[in-house]
């Protein structure tokens, strides 16, 4: 029976051992979430933006190469690579959740097998040592033969108990290995991601360079309006003023549009022939037809909160990743882009029909003001520190709630 005994000590012996230590380094991803649910929530959150900026991405991608003008096939091109850089960071995001939830089932294996390994190290200990005892000797020692029976007997009872703990360390064993090769994955999975953001940030670098020159060739009176623009925000007393200012500018600019043009003049001997007058129709007031989030992220703050200083929020704020890409909520003209006091690089979109949306908090800004941009195209990255971008949407002057718009 002691012979019986040895193989199951061995083994007992090495899982007592040995579980407790397995090694998964980089357990420091784990402390971006509190605890398992909110890496759950957030691991929901990532996945379900990472196949809307895919669809999004491969519906660009197909208007792409239907377009048949240069600028707009390069504001496509921009907003798909756009898109592609939002999918990277929400799978990055994914695979670091996921790598939180196998450390957090690693540390309570780690804690039961703590819990086990003490009275299994004494069971061990004492069968060990009945099991350098020789035999032949036990003949020469008074009782000792009776010690023996009563040794077998023993060891017959405790056997299946040994039996089954071995059983229950082994099927922890095989767990705590299925967890290193899940470890193992989802760490090939983030550094695939990690590799395919770089390579599309460059990418995307040089493409908004791209869409920017041609929108500069585009618009000749761009460069004026943008001085106009630096003006107004540095004589503005606050956001709102600049806000309005631009509105009204961006409302003069389409009623000046909507004029006739220069009748010309008649050959000598004709009369001029009458001209149709343009008459504009009534203003639409129909929303953006495709309105999306700038960036992906935890909204923080929602539409109409109570802030610290009492006042109600015009927006809403969303957590990104640092550096993470920011695009237009919607299709428009860029009527601000810089740098504002408080407020760090914002970019403000003409929608037309009276919306317009600020987005603010940027850490660069790859637009101009001007430049013609869809929805998703590229407006720049957040801030590497402490990142958090607002959003918000004004229809005629009035916030709105920007969430009851996506579509």
């Amino acid at each position: 029976m002691i012979r019986v005994a040895l193989p199951l000590m061995a083994a007992s012996l090495a899982l007592a051992v040995a579980l407790p230590g397995i090694a998964m380094p980089g357990s420091s991803d784990a402390a971006r979430f509190a605890d398992a649910a909110d890496a759950r929530e957030a691991l929901e959150a990532a996945r379900q933006q990472q196949r809307n900026a895919r669809a999004r991405a491969e519906r660009l991608e197909r208007q792409s190469v239907r377009s048949e003008a240069t600028a707009d096939k390069a504001q496509a091109d921009a907003a798909a690579l756009a898109a592609r850089v939002q999918q990277s960071e929400a799978a990055i995001t994914a695979a670091e959740a996921e790598l939180a939830l196998v450390e957090g089932q690693r540390l309570a294996l780690d804690r039961q097998l703590a819990r086990k390994r003490e009275p299994l190290m004494r069971l061990t200990a004492a069968l060990q040592t009945m099991s350098r005892r020789p035999l032949a000797l036990a003949a020469l020692q008074p009782g000792s033969l009776e010690d023996v029976v009563h040794t077998r007997a023993a060891l017959a009872s405790a056997m299946p108990v040994v039996r089954e703990r071995t059983r229950a360390l082994r099927g922890d064993l095989d767990r705590a290995r299925a967890l290193e090769k899940s470890r193992a994955d989802t760490l090939g999975s983030l550094r695939s991601a990690q590799a395919s953001l770089t390579s599309r940030r460059k990418e995307l670098v040089a493409l908004a360079e791209k869409e920017r020159v041609l929108a500069r060739r585009a618009a000749g009176g761009a460069s004026r309006e943008a001085e106009r623009a630096l003006v107004l925000s540095e004589e503005a007393r606050d956001l709102d003023a600049l806000v309005g200012e631009l509105e009204l500018a961006g409302a003069l600019r389409v009623r000046l549009a909507a004029l006739p043009g220069p009748v010309l003049r008649p050959e000598e001997g004709k009369a001029a022939a009458p001209q149709p007058v343009a008459v504009p129709s009534p203003d639409s007031t129909e929303a953006p037809s495709r309105y999306l989030l700038p960036v992906a992220g935890r909204v923080v703050a929602g539409f109409g909160e109570a802030s610290v200083a009492g006042s109600r929020t015009s927006g809403i704020a969303i957590a990104p990743r640092p550096r993470a890409q920011i695009v237009s909520p919607g299709a428009g003209r860029v009527a601000f882009a810089g740098p504002y006091r408080g407020f760090g690089s914002i970019v403000i979109v003409e929608h037309g029909n009276g919306w317009t949306s600020l987005v603010t908090g940027l850490g660069n800004v790859a637009v101009e003001v001007g430049q013609n941009v869809t929805a998703g195209s590229p407006l720049g990255q957040a801030p590497l520190r402490r990142p958090e971008i607002a959003l918000e949407l004004r229809r005629e002057g009035e916030s709105v709630n920007p969430l009851d718009h996506l579509r």
